[in-house]
């Protein structure tokens, strides 16, 4: 099993003395080493699979994980039985942790989670404000305050202006809202958990029993709640092995803190560090130049990457006129090299500091018939109106589903507010019971006002009327006649710009339309068809990667790579961003350091010489980070000062009759 690790890889994966840090640089194959970890425990070690807890921060990373251990296994004798081994995102083990313990915290073990979408609703409704700014800060001052452990109270008390007293009372608010629905947000899957740690040592026991060894994927990504989470369930037995790379700190705005990783000396005396330098991934050219660059940041861990991949191919720095000029010339050089050297479009990626940045590069692959993704942008089932659709589906389907009944009960409006769902929540916390049970109650019609008692009987009759049917009638007759009868569309029209509610309203039909085809060819209920819904991955075809150029931020592109990439946009005050101080510099150096150790074989940093803001041109400056590279790796071009001509003119006229000769060559197939 471990002969296809290298020496220190395979120390890494045998280390049981003791809490282990493993620094794994950018692309060493850290992942590799979780996986044969947990092989090892489970195969040579006597571990029981259900003993084991790996944790990640995304699904994917989970999935990918889960699949390696499967096929690790396999070949053994435990023929690839590893059930019960818990292989998950932090937020999903702390759901498992607040559904078993559920009842020591006064909530019910079916508690709702509120995506962003739900909160968000809260919000509004609380500031009574449409500032979609206001809010976001909001969001981001709760769950920064969550995540640090600071109460409402404690919040109240450290406001040292209006704005912070007027934030924690809406905080206050928020968490009473919360309960009240017998609901969570993201932030408190994770802090939710540490509190029951903390408060009830019994609940902290049967966890520590039960995960006996804990690996912990992309260490430096840790804000305080997952730490101290981490620093409970692992206690002083030290059977925990963190993978994480200081270099690759980038996520210090969410919370974030790259401390995590220095701490562990400070919680754990004997805690062993192992080195991965080698990198599987990368050029040598492309490793000197990120090596050389993120040596200007002050270090508590030292290491350097190494490759035998080859010198690899120069690294370009391109000076463009301006954003459209970049944009052209960037397009026109990655299907100049696709049509060269044969290549995939997926195998190109154009990273960027900022989603606007983006925008001149959808034009010009547009124009030029190019297949792109763009990640991070939002998908079409998070849609604000495609979600509210489908929270009458959820509904319809599931009488227990509390977002989706807040959802749909308040969208459209219908004379329901704050007031009567906060009455009705109450109601069904203290019951046990969800929000819709609750509304049939006796009690409930006593607490009401009579026309929002009607308005709520109204609504949940009419749900118990097509759930009626949802298994029987065909499901294209169904979806038209809740359409109808909610009056979705006007509804649209009436709160929304004509244009907007327009687009909204075609955004819905194509919804509406995609799910009848559907539910015809699979002959499939509306119930049914609901299940296919939650399986949304799947109709995006997501595990079906598409030929296609990826454009991504740079924060997006962490984990990711390619064969050749281009980073655009390297200037002062967008890379590094502007007003970044000593501390930000450094993240922003690191984020630089993610682009490039992106690429495997060829790299292109570009930036322009001037850049349109609003209707004025600004000269702009490049980025201090080109001149912290290397100058013997790197060759410059288009307006840079030093650009000297790529090639020659023999070297030109041999590339162009290679050229001609592929285009008389047959092709293949």
């Amino acid at each position: 099993m471990l002969s296809k690790l290298n020496q220190v890889q395979r120390d890494a994966v045998t280390y049981l003395d003791g809490p282990l840090l493993v620094l794994a640089g950018a692309g060493s194959g850290k992942t590799r080493v979780i996986t044969h970890k947990i092989a090892y425990l489970i195969e040579q070690c006597g571990y029981e699979p259900r003993n084991i807890a790996a944790i990640t921060f995304t699904n994917k990373a989970a999935n990918e994980m889960r699949e390696r251990v499967g096929d690790l296994l396999k070949n053994t004798h435990t023929k690839g039985n590893a059930k019960g081994l818990i292989i998950s995102t932090f937020h999903s083990l702390g759901m498992n942790i607040l559904r078993a313990e559920a009842k020591l915290l006064g909530y019910k073990p079916q508690f709702s989670i509120f995506d962003s979408s739900d909160t968000w609703k809260i919000f509004s409704e609380l500031t009574n404000s449409g500032d979609k700014q206001e809010i976001r800060d909001l969001q981001t001052q709760i769950s920064n305050w969550k995540s640090a452990f600071v109460s409402p109270e404690q919040a109240a008390e450290a406001a040292e202006n209006d704005e912070a007293k007027v934030h924690a009372r809406i905080y206050a608010r928020y968490q009473e809202t919360l309960r009240a629905y017998q609901a969570v947000d993201f932030d408190d899957l994770i802090h939710l958990p540490v509190v029951l740690f903390k408060q009830h040592p019994e609940a902290l026991l049967r966890w520590q029993l039960k995960l006996r060894y804990l690996l912990v994927d992309e260490y430096q990504d840790t804000n305080d709640c997952q730490y101290q989470m981490i620093k409970l369930m692992a206690d002083m037995r030290g059977a925990l092995t963190v993978v994480g790379d200081d270099d690759q700190s980038i996520y210090a705005w969410r919370g974030a803190s790259i401390a995590n990783l220095h701490n562990l000396r400070d919680d754990y005396p004997k805690l062993k560090v192992i080195k991965l330098e080698q990198n599987y991934r990368s050029s040598q050219r492309i490793l000197k130049v990120a090596n050389h660059l993120i040596n200007h940041n002050t270090k508590v861990f030292e290491k350097k990457l190494w490759s035998d991949h080859g010198i690899g191919d120069p690294i370009r720095i391109y000076a463009a006129r301006d954003d459209e000029h970049e944009a052209e010339s960037v397009v026109m050089k990655l299907m100049a090299h696709k049509f060269e050297h044969r290549t995939r479009f997926a195998d190109y990626a154009i990273l960027y500091r900022s989603n606007h940045l983006s925008r001149a590069f959808e034009e010009q692959l547009r124009a030029q018939r190019v297949p792109y993704t763009v990640s991070g942008g939002t998908s079409f089932f998070d849609r604000a109106e495609i979600k509210d659709i489908t929270a009458y589906l959820r509904l319809i389907a599931n009488l227990d589903d509390d977002p989706a009944f807040i959802r749909a009960i308040t969208t459209p409006k219908r004379g329901i507010g704050n007031t009567t769902l906060e009455k009705l929540g109450s109601y069904a916390g203290s019951r046990q019971i969800s929000l819709f049970e609750a509304a049939f109650e006796p009690h409930v019609q006593h607490e009401l006002q009579p026309r929002q008692h009607e308005e709520l009987m109204l609504f949940c009759n009419f749900i118990n009327r097509i759930q009626d049917r949802a298994d029987k009638d065909p499901c294209g007759e169904l979806l038209d006649e809740l359409l109808r009868a909610i009056n979705y569309e006007t509804w649209l029209y009436d709160s929304h710009e004509s244009r907007q509610a327009e687009s909204k309203w075609k955004n819905v039909e194509d919804f509406i339309g995609w799910l009848k085809r559907k539910a015809e060819a699979d002959e499939k209920s509306l119930i049914a068809m609901v299940q296919t819904i939650a399986l949304i991955n799947m109709l995006e075809g997501k595990d079906q990667e598409p030929d296609a150029v990826s454009l991504s931020t740079l924060h997006a592109a962490k984990g990711l790579e390619f064969p050749h990439v281009f980073i655009i946009g390297a200037e002062e005050e967008i890379l590094p961003f502007r007003d970044s101080d000593e501390k930000q510099i450094e993240e922003e150096r690191r984020l630089m350091y993610v682009g490039i150790t992106r690429a495997e074989r060829s790299l292109q940093i570009s930036y322009c010489n001037r850049r349109k803001r609003g209707k004025d041109w600004m000269a702009c400056e490049p980025s201090r980070f080109i001149e912290e590279m290397p100058e013997g790796e790197l060759v410059y071009a288009g307006g840079h000062a030093d650009a000297v001509p790529v090639v020659s003119k023999d070297e030109g006229m041999d590339k162009l009759a290679r050229l001609k000769a592929m285009l008389n060559k047959p092709v293949a197939g």
